[in-house]
This record gives structure tokens, sequence and C-alpha cells, in this order.
């Protein structure tokens, strides 16, 4: 059962600048303000995470991504395999909006993409009023922390809300695929 009053508290975080650990699909995420630099790099050291990888946005709904997203430039006859995909554990690499920050996209100029179907994301980010940047919560490298406690354990005060609400299920993190080609990057 998902705990609503967790919520205002960890969006309290996020418009301040922290970073918060959430329940996603499969696997606990690291969160925090895709529009704040500060807490981008906050969570990238938290994570160990090179900032040239780029990370992935998750959202309520398409809506909350088209910021981030050049839209124009996504094929019609891809839209179909995206659209109907979604809400689910499926991430799309698309091209980013030419005003899509760095500390999002890393060394591409493409931004990864999910519109999510679990409870907890969708409050939060209906809540927040956008996208939420989501890593795996763990160290780049090592294995995905699997309870709340293992990860107040690994990450500490460095880390300003833990949600504590259930998984989604999924035993394996979201497929990763190339909106403009299908390729799949990670299954």
């Amino acid at each position: 059962m998902s705990n609503p009053s967790n919520t205002p508290t960890a969006v309290s975080c996020l418009e301040q600048g922290g970073v918060i650990l959430y329940p996603t699909e499969a696997v606990f995420g690291l969160g925090c303000d895709p529009d704040n630099q500060q807490a981008v790099e906050q969570l990238l050291v938290i994570k160990q995470r090179p900032v040239e990888k780029g990370l992935i946005l998750i959202a309520d709904n398409y809506g909350q991504l088209l910021k981030y997203v050049d839209d124009a430039k996504l094929p019609m006859d891809k839209r179909a395999d995206i659209f109907s995909s979604w809400p689910a554990p499926i991430t799309w690499v698309m091209p980013a909006a030419k005003s899509t920050p760095k500390w999002l996209t890393g060394q591409f100029d493409t931004i990864a993409v999910r519109v999510s179907n679990h409870p907890t994301v969708k409050r939060l980010c209906q809540e927040f009023g956008k996208p939420l940047v989501s890593t795996s919560a763990n160290l780049t490298g090592q294995e995905t922390v699997t309870s709340i406690a293992q990860a107040q354990l690994q990450f500490a005060e460095q880390v300003g809300f833990y949600v504590d609400e259930p998984l989604g299920g999924n035993t394996q993190p979201s497929t990763i695929k190339d909106a403009m080609t299908g390729k799949v990057f990670r299954g």
C-alpha cells in the first residue's frame, strides 16, 4: 500500500534541490529535479557516475517530457511503437531538445525517457509537476540496493528523503530502446 503522507516530504526535498530514493518498477531509484544542476551533480557524486553517461528521466505522462525531447524529430512511423508501449518499464532514447542541459544528456544529443505506471512514481511526478531524474540506487558498477534499510546504510544523509513504499514487482530494470532505430540497448 502506498503512503501518501510520504509525498509532501519527498516533494519538499525535490523542491529544495535534494536527492530522494524511491521505488520504481523493479529497483529503488535515486532521483532529483532534472532542472536543478546542483541537485543532478549531487546525485552523480552520490552514485559515483560520470556526467558523460547521461541520465534517464521518468514521468507520469509524455507531456511532462516534452520540454526535454525534440518531439518534431520523432518519425511518425516510430510514434506508435513508443506511445503504445507506455506506461511501462520501457525507456526510449529520443532526440533531446536543444535546450536540454548537458548535465542530463551527457555526451549525447539524445535523452532517455520513460513514462511509468508505478503508482509512487506517478504520484511523485504529479505532485512535483514534472519528471524526475531516475537512476538505479547503487554505486556505479555495484549491485542495486534492495531495501530501504540497505539504502540508508549505503547512502546515509547523502539522500535527503527515503520513500519507503513497495517496488513494482518487475525482476529486471527497464528495457532501453533507441526511438529512431528500435535497437535495444538493455533488454
